[in-house]
């Protein structure tokens, strides 16, 4: 095997202007929500109290950023476009010393480079503003225009003049799910302002202005939030912490639900990420990651933001004597809340949920619920004898066994004897299974209409992935539709084979469309929306099953096209256990 062929000498030359501007405008400028944020912290750093964001073809045709801060002066204005050149840095630096939320990368230039840029800004001290356009990096002339104090910024055809960059944008409304997003992540770093988003004529998102940090947490997370959440705060080297944290039962299946900032810059940490999951080691599963809002206030010194160029990551001094005294404080707080689920007063509007209870050796062979937090007891290991209750049959099909259903392990685990031994069957597995096997061939899954339609909360990226995925969702029986500002109305939910799907499942699946769906799945775009689908209309490991129930999946999965050993995300579904092997366990030489 040969290895690639030596490229031939070149000498070394210097890039051209215009290549070296583009190349450096690709640090900033990656997709339309990174021009948004450039934008919203601009506009935060000029004093704005209101940022409004519009965005056309999720940015790709148009972004158009608007604040009441104080503007830029017209003999500043052409400066503002120009490389290197900045009012948020002294010529000399310090550059390790950013009070600003701008510096790295000056944006306005970066973006001017690869896009239609237009700037339209005012002064207190001025009567009209003045518009300056920047056509991929050649400033224009200056003229007079009309808007009240404050600046607005238009970017048009982005990557116009890149167009190999523009081919690897998502589709326009995955896009403007990410311009969403971004918007939450700001608004949560600093709530003091008010922020809208609108795509086209149409109004996405709305996060009024607050100082109450559980508040801001919940019109992002989910009024859900604010009954099942406890709070930070604490001393930490340098400066102090406060945060707004889920108790376990709010846990989401991605990350993407854990926020935090520094000193008013909404950043990503990955060790202060660890840090807040470790603190949860035992009360989450793997699968589980925790959410909430964690903000950092300390001095400029201990913390260096030029590290990336987005200012996205940062770096702290002494980090990891930082992320242990985080995780000590989030462990401390923990431990002081109830960790079970507190049962919401029900409205007229609310879908009725079956309570909860402990299992009894007089309840079916398939057990009863309980929470999935919860650890097994001896009262959970429930394995009936078949002369107690009736074993239900699965008959043989191509390569899968014939099976007797004799009992349950944990309201999880399916516990069934085969003609050679025994086969434990994860229901929530298997079930997803089929329910996925059954979007992928037919489209669609069955809807049941509720007898009361149930009011569902949606977050800003929530509603921008109800409108991608809105035809998707329908289709796997959500019948969905808009009831007040920021509010839903639930009228159906899927139903495959006897089971309906919970209507409030439909927030954690608009979650997982917002991050793309499953990431465990290899596939497509498509593949990864019906396996959250399926994840979300299938039996839950708690959910109590019946013997019918339990033969419905069981027969359904031995009727698809190929032996399924896996749900849709690659966990196994079965287990079988050998009598030669069980035999040796007990050290039996066989009988």
């Amino acid at each position: 095997m040969t290895g690639p062929k030596p490229l031939p000498r070149r000498p070394i030359r210097r890039l051209d202007r215009e290549t070296v501007e583009r190349i450096a405008a690709g640090e900033v400028v990656e997709r339309p929500a990174s021009v948004v944020k450039e934008l919203i912290e601009n506009a935060l750093d000029a004093g704005a109290h209101a940022i409004s964001v519009r965005v056309e073809d999720g940015g790709l045709r148009a972004i158009e950023v608007s604040d009441d801060g104080f503007g830029i002066p017209d003999d500043e204005l052409t400066l503002a476009v120009e490389r290197h050149a900045t009012s948020k840095l002294a010529p000399a630096g310090p550059v390790d010393h950013i009070e600003s939320l701008g510096f790295r990368g000056e944006a306005l230039a970066a973006i001017g480079t690869v896009s239609r840029l237009r700037i339209v800004s005012r002064t207190p001290e001025r009567d009209s503003a003045t518009s300056l356009p920047v056509d991929g990096g050649v400033v224009g002339m200056a003229t007079p225009a009309g808007r009240a104090v404050g600046t607005t910024v238009e970017v048009r055809d982005l990557f116009y003049n890149t167009p190999a960059r523009r081919k690897f944008l998502r589709s326009p409304a995955a896009e403007q799910i990410e311009v969403v997003a971004t918007v939450e992540r700001l608004y949560l770093a600093r709530s003091d302002v008010t922020y809208r988003v609108r795509g086209g004529e149409r109004e996405l998102a709305l996060y009024p202005a607050t100082r109450d940090l559980r508040d801001a947490a919940a019109r992002v997370l989910g009024p859900s939030l604010l009954r099942e959440s406890f709070e930070v705060e604490g001393e930490i080297p340098g400066g102090r912490v406060v945060g707004t944290l889920g108790r376990p039962a709010t846990a989401a299946p991605t990350s993407r639900g854990l926020f935090f900032s520094v000193n008013g810059r909404a950043i990503a940490s990955r060790p202060l990420s660890q840090a807040v999951r470790l603190a949860f080691h035992d009360y989450l599963p793997r699968s589980r990651f925790p959410v909430g809002v964690v903000r950092l206030e300390f001095s400029d010194d201990r913390v260096d933001v030029n590290v990336h160029p987005t200012k996205k990551e940062v770096r702290f001094v002494a980090e990891r004597d930082l992320a242990e005294r985080i995780r000590v404080l989030v462990r401390q707080s923990l431990l002081t809340v109830p960790t079970a689920t507190e049962v919401a007063d029900a409205g007229p509007a609310r879908e009725p949920r079956a309570p909860r209870r402990r299992p009894t050796a007089s309840d079916s062979a398939l057990g009863a619920s309980r929470p999935a937090s919860a650890p097994p007891t001896r009262q959970h290991l429930l394995l009936p004898s078949t002369a107690s209750a009736a074993v239900r049959s699965v008959s043989a099909r191509g390569p899968h066994p014939s099976l007797e259903l004799i009992g349950c392990v944990g309201a999880i685990y399916w516990v069934a004897q085969s003609e050679d031994g025994m086969v434990l069957i994860d229901q929530h597995a298997a079930s997803e299974r089929v329910v996925y096997e059954a979007l992928r061939r037919e489209g669609t899954l069955a809807h049941q209409r509720l007898m009361t339609p149930y009011l569902l909360p949606l977050s800003g990226a929530q509603r921008a992935a109800l409108v991608e995925h809105g035809t998707a969702v329908r289709a796997a029986g959500f019948d969905v539709e808009e009831f007040g500002p920021g509010t839903f109305r639930v009228r159906s939910v899927p139903a495959y084979r006897g089971r309906r799907a919970r209507a409030d499942a439909l927030g954690e699946l608009l979650m997982e469309l917002a991050s793309g769906g499953r990431p465990t799945l290899p596939d497509g775009l498509e593949e990864r929306t019906a396996a959250s689908l399926a994840c979300h209309a299938a039996i839950r490991a708690g959910d109590v099953v019946e013997r019918e129930e339990f033969a419905r999946v069981l027969e359904a999965l031995h009727q698809l096209p190929e032996a399924a050993y896996s749900c849709p995300h690659g966990r196994p579904i079965q287990v079988r256990l050998p009598r030669s092997r069980i035999d040796r366990w007990f050290l039996r030489s066989g009988t």
